[in-house]
């Protein structure tokens, strides 16, 4: 499904929009169809992708969308810096130490991370794309804390949640 939850996307749209400058640069992680991009490709100008499943690129025209778009499993893609990062359902994909390692090296090379994940959510393989399987299908919030303390709950209900940065992990470190 290259579709999540409409909670709160609006929301988050316009916190990113008020905190940082249009010329900031933005990478999409787990681009879909595109969701982040129409949200936010109207005010900031620089803004990659990143999407596992080639499909999607054409299906949803990605390429159309986003400066470069990298056909790239998240886990081996090496970049420099991005102002944000931006994990759109993508954490609860992943293994534990995985979701872990590729936070870590987000963390290092961002302004900010945004991550989203749906909360007690089971889902298997759809349309051929074995990338669907949620291998964090046990996420609560708590769960979050407890594997992800370098995250804070920006908004959320008891079915969805983004993350961001959580600057107090920063000053215990």
């Amino acid at each position: 499904m290259a579709r999540s939850y409409e909670y709160y996307k609006q929301d988050v749209a316009e916190y990113l929009k008020t905190m940082f400058r249009k010329g900031c640069t933005v990478l999409d992680v787990g681009a879909g169809s595109g969701t982040y991009y129409n949200l936010l490709g109207d005010y900031f100008e620089t803004i990659d992708a990143v999407e596992i499943f080639s499909p999607n690129i054409e299906n949803y025209g990605l390429k159309e969308k986003y400066r470069n778009v990298y056909n790239v499993d998240i886990r081996h893609f090496k970049y420099n810096f991005y102002d944000i990062i931006i994990f759109g359902d993508v954490l609860e994909h992943l293994e534990v130490p995985d979701a872990q390692k590729v936070l870590k090296y987000a963390l290092e090379r961002s302004r900010q991370v945004l991550v989203a994940v749906p909360y007690m959510y089971e889902q298997g393989e759809e349309e051929g794309n074995v990338h669907e399987i949620h291998l964090q299908a046990d996420l609560t919030p708590e769960i979050m804390k407890a594997r992800y303390p370098q995250l804070k709950l920006l908004i959320g209900n008891e079915e969805y949640g983004y993350y961001i940065k959580n600057n107090e992990f920063d000053k215990i470190k």
